[in-house]
This record gives C-alpha cells, sequence and structure tokens, in this order.
C-alpha cells in the first residue's frame, strides 16, 4: 500500500509523492470534522443498552453451496438503500464517494474505480487505491454485520438486512485494509480506531448507525463510547 504525501485545503486533497498523516496537517485533538461531546452524548442517551452480546446462532455472511447468505449478495445493487439498483455496484458506490482523484474505468458509466486517494478515516494516513491491488483498501461495515446479526438483525427481514449490509451513508466506510481485518466483528469495548484522534469520528458514526437501525450496544461499549465521549 503506497501512503501519499499531500496538502489539504478544505476538502482538497493535493498528491505530491511521500507519506504524511492527516494529523501532521491538522494539529492535535479530535479530527477535523470530528462530532462534538455533545452530539456523541446525545446519540447515547438515544441507544439502546443491553447487558452483553447475545449469540443467537445462525448466522452464515456467505452465499455459496448451502450457506444461508443472510444479508445477501456481498455488494449487491439489488437492493433499497441510497446507490441501489443504479446499475453500480455497493463496494465501487462508497470508492467512488471516500475516494478522492477518483479514475473510472472507461464504459462503465463512472462506475468501476481504478484508482484514487483514500483519507483513512482510521489510521489518519493519505493511502493510495489501485484496483489492481484492491486488498489494500476495504470496505468497513462501521457496525459490524455479525455483531448486528446478534444484537437484533437476526429478526430483521431478509430486505432489511440487505439494505444495512449495503447502507453506504450511514454504515459503509472505505478504510484501510490492515485495520479493517484487526477489526474483524468487534464492538467498540474491543475495538477502536488505533488513531485515537479518530475515535470521536468513530464513535459518532457507531453510534449513527446504531439509532437508524435501532441496534443497541452492550453496557461495555457504552462506558467505551462515553469515555470517548469526554475527549470530544
Amino acid at each position: 500500500m503506497r501512503v501519499l504525501c499531500v496538502a489539504v485545503v478544505g476538502m482538497t486533497l493535493s498528491v505530491a509523492g511521500c507519506g504524511v498523516s492527516i494529523l501532521d496537517l491538522s494539529g492535535p485533538g479530535p479530527a477535523p470534522n470530528s462530532p462534538t461531546r455533545a452530539h456523541v452524548d446525545e446519540l447515547l442517551g438515544r441507544v439502546e443498552t443491553v447487558a452483553s452480546r447475545p449469540y443467537p446462532g445462525g448466522y452464515q455472511r456467505g452465499c455459496s453451496g448451502k450457506e444461508l447468505c443472510v444479508f445477501g449478495p456481498a455488494w449487491t445493487d439489488d437492493q433499497d438503500a441510497a446507490g441501489g439498483h443504479d446499475g453500480c455496484d455497493t463496494r465501487n458506490n462508497v470508492l467512488a464517494i471516500d475516494l478522492r482523484s477518483v479514475a473510472f474505468r472507461q464504459g462503465t458509466h463512472d462506475c468501476v474505480v481504478l484508482s484514487g486517494v483514500l483519507a483513512d478515516p482510521y489510521s489518519g494516513d493519505v493511502l493510495s487505491f489501485d484496483r489492481g491491488d484492491a486488498r489494500d483498501v476495504h470496505i468497513d461495515h462501521v457496525y459490524p454485520l455479525a455483531a448486528a446479526w446478534d444484537m437484533g438483525a437476526s429478526t430483521w427481514p431478509r430486505k432489511q438486512r440487505i439494505r444495512f449490509a449495503n447502507d453506504i451513508v450511514f454504515n459503509l466506510l472505505a478504510v484501510n485494509g490492515s485495520d479493517n481485518q484487526d477489526k474483524g466483528d468487534q464492538t467498540p469495548a474491543d475495538w477502536l480506531p488505533p488513531n485515537p484522534a479518530y475515535h470521536c469520528f468513530y464513535a459518532g458514526k457507531y453510534l449513527t448507525v446504531a439509532v437508524e437501525y435501532g441496534l443497541p450496544v452492550t453496557q461495555a461499549d457504552r462506558k467505551a463510547l462515553a469515555d470517548v465521549a469526554r475527549r470530544c
């Protein structure tokens, strides 16, 4: 994964050629565009809390053979969240939104992303994306699918689960692959972005998804998120 040196003016990234963290450009404290403490506290006041994460069983993300495909085919365009039925799969929709300096494959009607620049919301690094080595950039479900299944999505209609898995407005972010693999299906009590400057951003995003879909947090999650809020 190649890291790029950039200058940031407003929301514009100017690529130059060496490694730099966004925080080197923005100074200490919460990253730019992070929610305030009051906003995170307001979201905490709206989300339900459960004692611990239940494990009802039955979660199968895969869709081959006899797998249950409980959240539908990965990145399907056949869904009713924003970007659905637009002729472009969800992964490319997210890349087109989250990357800057995007180049699209000719003839795909600005769908298939070939390259771009990611201001990573977990590490703070500015990364290059190349479709030829696409594993370096993942699309993360902020509220993980397996956690959502355990915390209530197992009772949802399948159509709602497919919407959740492809919601480019609330639940999906382009992030660096290494941190996404480290996160797995962990919730905030066990995982926060490795760069503390992005904790407020992540807390606000996670809680917004929870409120939007009526998903709870555990008592341990609430404590972790409240601790984050105090530093926002």
